[in-house]
């Protein structure tokens, strides 16, 4: 059985015993959360697509990790006018290993 959900804007297919890493989730290191923006679950030949989303399903995880990505650097500069802009960004996110799917 898989589900894709809906997390932080970005859609994930996830099935149970998969770990995503998705944007920082509400929670402490060892935790469980739930995503309740299922919006496609299929086991098989059988798909129920949500309109926009699935009433009652949802689907529970354990927060494994929560981290920064690693460094970005965004360099803005305008050509012949001496203006130079270095900023450096570091995205904060969380691995959750998905551990029970519930359809209605």
């Amino acid at each position: 059985m898989y589900a894709i959900i809906e997390s932080g804007g970005k859609q994930y297919r996830v099935a149970e015993g998969d770990v995503i890493r998705c944007d920082l989730v509400a929670g402490e290191i060892g935790s469980d959360v739930t995503f309740d923006r299922v919006v496609l679950a299929g086991a098989g030949e059988s798909v129920k697509v949500g309109s926009p989303t699935l009433e009652g399903a949802s689907v529970s995880g354990t927060v494994l990790r929560q981290a920064k990505d690693k460094k970005i650097l965004v360099f803005r500069y305008k050509p012949k006018k001496r203006v130079r802009k270095l900023n450096g960004h570091r995205q904060p996110y969380a691995e959750v290993k998905i551990t029970k799917i519930t359809l209605p």
